[in-house]
């Protein structure tokens, strides 16, 4: 059985268990230990030398990044298909979740970072949550662009265009920032929340809260016991967005972390 390492609230991670879940394919979650601390190890972090989720293990064969996990599931259980079948839609729809990915995730990142873990509050927190909704409405109408008169981002049937966008408009939902009530991406979010995959997928963000819940992460974070990594892109937004003044702050306290190194 494939092993996926995984925190239910990664929207890479929630990607590809709703691929694993369209396509029927049985698996296991494992939440690696140690991960939101930077000091994760073991099999995960042999695995994955980025040491983040998701981390699919299958046999011998060791697959990190959601959109690689995403070919190799495509390349060992082609049926049913979640790419379109023409090479132009293809390309769109690996666009389409490129954006998502890199410009869109960290823009929910960055929002919990005021709200859980408290990097930035008053008028410096209002003023980046100002620039995060401005960018999600451009986002917003971005997508619809996107989705034009199709039913699904993918096309006919819901795909891989759906399964890069569900997430992270969820995450964005759950900020409270959600698609404008009415609009065509508010009713495609809907109906996509409605497929099984992506409702059990949601479900388990909600067992997690039932169960140990979430722990203080602010107080983690004011005492250096949990690092945020600011990776690329977050670390892109947070400064562009208003909050270079955060960045320098965790350096400062030592709260924050980037990349680990190869070895």
């Amino acid at each position: 059985m494939i092993t996926l390492y995984d925190h239910p609230l990664s929207p890479y991670g929630q990607k590809v268990k709703i691929a694993l879940r369209e396509k029927g394919v049985a698996f296991e979650t494992v939440s690696p230990g140690g991960l939101g601390a930077g000091g994760a190890a073991g099999e995960f972090a042999e695995a994955n030398p980025r040491a983040e989720v998701p981390t699919l293990i299958d046999g011998d064969v060791r697959v990190f990044d959601s959109t690689v996990i995403l070919e190799y599931l495509e390349d060992a259980h082609p049926t049913p298909a979640m790419l379109p079948k023409s090479a132009a839609d293809r390309a769109r729809v690996r666009m389409i979740e490129e954006v998502m990915d890199t410009h869109f995730e960290p823009i929910n990142w960055g929002l919990s970072e005021l709200r859980w873990f408290k990097r930035a509050e008053g008028e410096q927190a209002q003023a980046i949550e100002a620039a995060a909704a401005r960018q999600l409405a451009g986002f917003f109408t971005w997508l619809e662009r996107q989705l034009g008169g199709r039913e699904w981002f993918n096309g006919e049937a819901f795909g891989w265009g759906d399964l890069a966008v569900v997430p992270f408009l969820n995450g964005s939902a759950g900020q409270g920032h959600p698609p404008p009530e009415g609009s065509k991406l508010a009713t495609w979010l809907a109906r996509a929340n409605a497929r099984p995959s992506v409702a059990d997928t949601v479900a388990e963000i909600a067992a997690m809260a039932r169960g140990a819940g979430m722990p203080n992460v602010a107080e983690l974070v004011e005492k250096g016991l949990f690092k945020r990594e600011y990776r690329d892109h977050r670390l892109e937004w947070m400064i562009k967005s208003g909050g270079v003044e955060v960045v320098l702050k965790g350096l400062e306290r030592n709260n924050i972390r980037f990349s680990p190194e190869f070895s």
